[in-house]
């Protein structure tokens, strides 16, 4: 059986939210399957079945997928956390850069979905401005935290606190989004991204503009962990063939170029920066 697996927590404010806008917006049925002991529910459509599972705990510490590990995508829903508690909707690839703090393993990444990510992404934006979700901005985020797994895997969250997380609206946004990613059949060239800031503003303006889809981004924050292995791990890791790797050069503070260029030079890939795509 081919399917697409939306996995939430009764955990997490904002990964039930997410669940039951889910439950509303879509047919979704009780099956006879069970997950960890909890009712799994079943959506067939001529796109593919779609199934949503739930779990308890933290879905970062996820070790297995037991029965559903035949996943051929799982997108987890969950709930963002900033610093800056801004409103945000925001899709990204699970793994870990560097040592393992919340979940998954040490410098081991999740294959990431580059075109589901963008479907994603571009529903969110849709969606905020269908429902009015004023001073929300959408986003794609670094690759951070676990779980690391061998199924291409995705987060589409809401945040940044207890007032967005359970907003019943952005809660449907992000269902949306969930289901645009499980039922996406859309394929355009992936990406690698390297710079900026955690949540990258230039590089979700690529996904939202042109036909890019990034998978796992590099932030800045991240280039003192950097060496050839981390790029060839994430490029390797993207579930389409021979992503480009794509620079936020306006993203990367002087002081860090000479060293990033050191590191990409000792890579065998094509590499461009995010601004040819504007001069294109």
């Amino acid at each position: 059986m081919v399917f697409t697996l939306i996995l939430a927590t009764k955990d997490d404010v904002a990964s039930s939210n997410i669940a039951a806008r889910l439950l509303e917006e879509y047919p979704f049925v009780e099956s006879s399957l069970k997950f960890r002991s909890k009712p799994v529910y079943s959506l067939t459509s001529v796109d593919g079945e779609v199934l949503m599972a739930f779990m308890a705990g933290e879905m970062v510490y996820l070790e297995g997928l037991e029965g559903l590990a035949d996943a051929r995508l799982v997108v987890f829903v969950s709930r963002h956390e900033s610093r800056s508690g801004s409103p945000i909707l925001s899709v990204h690839v699970p793994g870990n850069l560097s040592t393992a703090e919340f979940g998954g393993v040490s410098e081991r990444v999740s294959i990431a979905p580059a075109n589901a990510m963008q479907a994603a992404l571009r529903m969110m934006a849709e969606q905020r401005k269908l429902l009015g979700l004023k001073g929300f901005e959408v986003y794609y985020e670094g690759t951070h935290h676990g779980p690391s797994l061998d199924v291409p895997s995705m987060f589409v969250e809401i945040g940044s606190s207890i007032k967005e997380w359970s907003d019943p609206l952005a809660g449907k946004a992000i269902a949306h989004a969930a289901m645009a990613a499980a039922m996406n059949k859309q394929m355009v060239d992936a990406a690698v991204g390297i710079g900026g800031s955690h949540c990258n503003r230039r590089l979700t303006n690529l996904g939202l503009e042109f036909n890019l889809a990034f998978g796992h981004i590099i932030p800045s924050y991240a280039f003192k962990w950097l060496n050839p292995d981390t790029i060839k791990q994430c490029v390797e890791r993207t579930l389409e063939k021979n992503p480009t790797v794509v620079l936020d050069w306006k993203g990367i503070d002087g002081k860090d170029r000479d060293g990033l260029q050191a590191v990409l030079d000792k890579v065998p890939y094509k590499i461009k920066h995010a601004a040819e795509y504007r001069d294109q």
